[in-house]
């Protein structure tokens, strides 16, 4: 296909007003000729994805981890689902959706999913069914109803104000025949003129694999990603509610950031691996591999030109890109005398992770010391930490909590970033507990207690942002 459209992802939160992106990125100061070339993925409204699952932030569980225990609130559960989604209905009547059809919508599909968890109740009473049978098709058909009722409202309305908006259902809702990722985006376009119709597409997508099985909450970028690549986009946009900025705008303040402008895949890999929510690390590879730009936008500032992500860019001049980092992070401490010199100690120590499926996001080493430092969210630590303990008795395991605060940027090849950065947080009375560089230098990462979280930031932010700029 030709490179002349554009593939845009929408995020929840943004979703959820809907009115204020009609008007500025997908309508806008458009002329009618100039509203086609382009395909919207669009996330479920803000809020909708967690009822389903779990919330994302605090592990709270919703319909999907009531039911993945057996507790019968599930079914109360969903009907919080359905009763949120026909209020985000009734939110968007002044935009002309027809309420009579979006509820028809909601209802069908809600009493469907209640019909399906019922029969699998009933099958889990005859002892024959084990959960890791059933429970990760539960999970995929719970995911994937939130993206098809945005998907849905927002062709209607769209339809409304005069757009041929086509609903695009990737979900596969009740469709036996079950395809590969690309076979399943490939079939859905087929055939699609992009410059006489809007494709309006569920961020999730029924493939073989299961996109939450490989991907869990991170899935709608990967579908943007896959569409943008099958399709042949010249560029990717994801519209979000804030600039990809060099510091949290909440924290820093909105008047202290900066938009970034321009930076590479390999810094947004950075980003991805800290929790920065600016591209999936899985979804830009394969847009990365065939030389699609990424252009980050603020939905509610549609003339503004965002930061574009893209293969080469180095920044010119030595600078800071970004300050983040995270605070939900524990730090697993091993210490053994019997460690010094042994040749594969790392590696059997990194077994115990690799078996409880835990990532980290920093490690440190020394004689008889090795730290890794992973996210406190994941619910196999104690399991890891057990398994640690019987490998090696007579190692001493530590488990405290910290914060990671990260200094990023394509070019800090330079005398004196690190220093600077010390000093600054010198300054601020911060005690650094660890610090983490590679010799490519695109990433210091320092590891401070979490009541210096915020303070860092902002010291930080303050050394190699405000003070240049």
């Amino acid at each position: 296909m030709a490179n002349n459209h554009t593939v845009e992802k929408v995020g929840g939160t943004s979703m959820s007003r809907f009115a204020e992106v009609m008007n500025n990125v997908i309508i806008g100061q458009r002329k009618p000729n100039e509203l086609y070339n382009r395909i919207f993925i669009v996330s479920a409204y803000s809020g909708i994805t967690n009822m389903l699952l779990e919330d994302k932030k605090n592990g709270e569980p919703g319909v999907y981890g009531k039911f993945a225990i057996g507790d019968s609130a599930w079914e109360s559960c969903l009907e919080k689902v359905r009763s949120r989604m026909l209020e985000y209905n009734r939110s968007f009547a002044a935009l002309g959706l027809d309420q009579d059809r979006a509820d028809e919508f909601v209802n069908t599909r809600i009493d469907g999913i209640r019909d399906c968890l019922f029969d699998l109740m009933r099958l889990r009473s005859f002892g024959h069914f084990t959960m890791s049978s059933y429970l990760p098709p539960t999970r995929e058909l719970l995911s994937a109803v939130g993206e098809a009722h945005s998907a849905y409202n927002s062709t209607l309305i769209l339809k409304k104000h005069g757009i041929n908006a086509q609903f695009m259902d990737l979900t596969g809702w009740k469709v036996d025949e079950i395809l590969s990722f690309d076979e399943a985006v490939r079939r859905a376009f087929d055939g699609v003129d992009f410059s006489t119709t809007m494709p309006i597409v569920t961020g999730y997508v029924k493939y073989d694999e299961g996109i939450m099985t490989r991907f869990d909450r991170g899935y709608s970028e990967i579908t943007f990603s896959k569409v943008a690549v099958i399709t042949g986009a010249r560029e990717g946009i994801i519209h979000k509610e804030y600039h990809l900025c060099t510091g949290d705008p909440i924290l820093i303040g909105v008047d202290k950031v900066r938009v970034i402008g321009n930076t590479n895949f390999d810094i947004a890999d950075q980003l991805s691996d800290l929790d920065m929510e600016a591209i999936h690390s899985k979804a830009s590879k394969e847009m990365e591999l065939c030389h699609i730009p990424i252009r980050v936008k603020n939905a509610f500032e549609p003339e503004h030109p965002g930061t574009v992500i893209s293969c080469d860019y180095i920044s010119p001049e030595p600078r800071v890109e970004m300050i983040c980092g995270r605070n939900d992070v524990e730090a697993i401490e091993v210490m053994d005398p019997e460690m010094v010199s042994q040749p594969g100690y790392d590696y059997r120590l990194m077994k115990n992770f690799v078996d409880t499926n835990i990532s980290y996001i920093a490690k440190t080493t020394n004689a008889n010391t090795i730290t890794h430092f992973v996210p406190q969210k994941n619910q196999r630590l104690d399991e890891c930490a057990v398994l640690i303990g019987h490998s090696f008795p007579g190692a001493t395991i530590k488990r405290f909590p910290v914060a990671i605060v990260a200094v990023i940027g394509s070019n800090m090849r330079s005398p004196g970033f690190l220093s600077k950065a010390a000093d600054a947080l010198y300054k601020e009375k911060i005690n650094v507990l660890a610090l983490v560089q590679s010799s490519r230098q695109v990433n210091m990462q320092f590891i401070l207690g979490r009541d210096d979280f915020e303070k860092a930031q902002k010291a930080l932010h303050r050394v190699f942002v405000e003070n240049v700029f």
